[in-house]
């Protein structure tokens, strides 16, 4: 097994360098850049024959269980290197990926039969976790998705924010008491967001308990019970129908089994004049499969679309396209924060967990951040409606409104509310 990752590795890395430390100590060095090579160590045969027999999944449990170690160097430096060139070499360099590829589009329908009790698991899996983990990464508010970088120098907080006025600039709230359905409202920011600053009624529903708790009591803390409501509800369940309706980083757990039956819905409970916008992480370069070890580990039953996935059963629902937005790199500029956010917390985190957690969640972030930079993946923001005349014939209308929310935000509510010791802002 040794020789034929040896020989993976010589084809594959064309691009800075990596050293691999093998089991009996042995050293071999791969790429150009001998001097500034990063250094993992591999502790076992297992480690060998996982990677070469199925990477996509191998390499994070190997991480994860401390039989692949970086040395002298950071986890997101050994896979930048890896996933840089994976990027610039093709899945063709890797063929036993590139067939169990194959093999998960074959068998994708199955793992994404996501119905309500379906749904229920799968969000639980991952959103029902300790409340205080999300709080020692996240924004203030909470966000859970990616921001919006429009200069790219950004706090978080300042990227987040400036994503829900985007948001909210697209679902054209231009007066008050517009009834909205926040389709997967999280832990209520957007919600509250689009009530205290929009004059909107909004109708939170998710399918995760911890979310539900603390969205409903935020509400209550701020004052705004009598203007938004949360509720424990599958979308499909949803029977009234909106002025508005908004989905933030929902669509990406909804299968694909599942995308006539959503646009469906959007149709069905979006009023004649309606507009909707839904942000979702999807991929540039067509259909594809979930990555096994995320899919495992992260957020089963998960797969992020390509466009052309999304625009057939958009069509065929009766729905008219008016907008469509994509936005490269931002959620890789998110990431990163949280990233750091989360590094500058992990004593604080592996009392809530344990230390294979806590890689699990490394491996996570660091994944992601590094697929969204050299990867296929991106973000869509998609706005409906249903007739032609719901929006302006011209986009000028949502950089005027997001630019007027924008301008009388205070500074203090634009802060940067963590900077990890010994860093800069923007490092």
């Amino acid at each position: 097994m040794r020789q034929i990752l040896d020989r993976l590795l010589k084809r594959m890395i064309r691009k800075g360098g990596l050293v691999v430390i093998w089991p009996n100590g042995e050293k071999t060095t791969y790429g150009p850049d001998r001097d500034g090579a990063y250094a993992l160590k591999l502790t076992d045969e297992k480690a060998i024959r996982g990677i070469v027999l199925n990477p996509g999944l191998a390499v994070g449990e190997l991480y994860m269980d401390g039989l692949l170690v970086p040395v002298d160097c950071s986890l997101y430096q050994v896979m930048e290197v890896l996933l840089a060139n994976l990027q610039m070499a093709g899945m063709g360099a890797v063929p036993i990926m590139n067939a169990r590829m194959v093999m998960g589009t074959i068998f994708r329908r199955f793992k994404q039969l996501n119905n309500a009790v379906r749904s229920r698991r799968n969000v639980a899996h991952h959103y029902d976790l300790n409340g205080r983990l999300y709080s020692l990464f996240l924004d203030r508010d909470r966000q859970y998705s990616c921001a919006y970088f429009a200069r790219g120098d950004e706090t978080l907080e300042e990227a987040q924010l400036a994503k829900k006025h985007h948001i909210a600039a697209k679902l054209k709230l231009d007066r008050p008491d517009l009834s909205v359905l926040d389709i997967g409202c999280g832990w209520g920011g957007m919600a509250l967001t689009l009530a205290r600053d929009y004059g909107a009624r909004v109708t939170g529903i998710t399918l995760s308990t911890e979310q539900l708790a603390e969205a409903r009591a935020r509400a209550e803390a701020e004052g705004l019970s009598d203007r938004v409501k949360f509720e424990l509800l599958d979308y499909r369940a949803v029977q009234e129908r909106f002025d508005r309706i908004v989905s933030v980083g929902m669509f990406e757990h909804v299968g694909i089994n599942h995308y006539a039956s959503y646009f469906g819905m959007v149709k069905r409970t979006l009023k004649d004049d309606g507009v909707a916008l839904i942000h979702t992480i999807g991929r540039s370069d067509g259909p594809g499969t979930t990555n096994p070890w995320i899919e495992k580990y992260i957020f089963p039953g998960g797969y992020s679309p390509a466009l052309s996935e999304m625009m057939l059963p958009i069509e065929r629902s009766g729905l008219i396209a008016t907008d469509v937005e994509v936005l490269r790199l931002h959620y890789a500029e998110t990431l990163r924060h949280w990233r750091r956010r989360f590094a500058a917390n992990r004593d604080a985190i592996q009392t809530l967990y344990d230390e294979r957690f806590c890689r699990m969640f490394e491996f996570y972030l660091v994944g992601s951040e590094l697929a969204f930079r050299y990867q296929e993946h991106v973000n869509f923001q998609v706005q409906l409606t249903r007739v032609q005349s719901a929006v302006p014939m011209a986009r000028d209308y949502i950089t005027d409104t997001e630019q007027r929310m924008m301008s009388a935000v205070p500074a203090a509510a634009k802060a940067e509310s963590f900077v990890p010791a010994g860093e800069s802002v923007h490092a």
